[in-house]
């Protein structure tokens, strides 16, 4: 499977009587020539490279997956629980401040709702959601 011919002439148009030959090709370099002897177009190509491994092709995309998964996925899910475990662990007495800024006490804790005292001369109080609190202040 060493031997290529081409049928065509190095611009192009073909002249009648005009004959073309082919010889043997090396790894390196192009042997084909024109009747008169010179080299056709192109004569000293190098040969193509042979194509890398199909893992090697696949490894810039199993690469990016896996920074996806990290930055995409595995962070804000460890986030996640980092604040879960935070609001598990508040206690009556405790100072929070919520997502909008509000600071207070926690006064009641059940599952789906905590109550906070924001005021002490007026003793007002509210219950927020406990996504709703950003971070403890007792444990600074």
């Amino acid at each position: 499977m060493n031997n290529f011919y081409i049928l065509a002439t190095a611009d192009g148009q073909a002249t009648e009587g005009e004959v073309i030959s082919s010889e043997a090709m090396e790894q390196t370099t192009e042997a084909v020539t024109a009747e008169n002897g010179t080299p056709a177009a192109g004569a000293k190509e190098p040969a193509p490279k042979p194509p890398a491994s199909p893992l090697m092709q696949l490894l810039p995309f199993v690469l990016i997956f896996v920074v996806m998964y990290l930055f995409l996925f595995r962070g804000p899910k460890k986030k996640q629980q980092q604040h879960q475990q935070m609001v598990q662990s508040l206690r009556r007495n405790d100072k929070v401040r919520t997502i909008g800024g509000i600071i207070g006490t926690v006064i009641d804790i059940k599952d789906d709702e905590i109550t906070l005292k924001v005021d002490e001369a007026n003793n007002t109080k509210i219950k927020i959601a406990p996504s709703a609190i950003s971070k403890s202040l007792s444990e600074d």
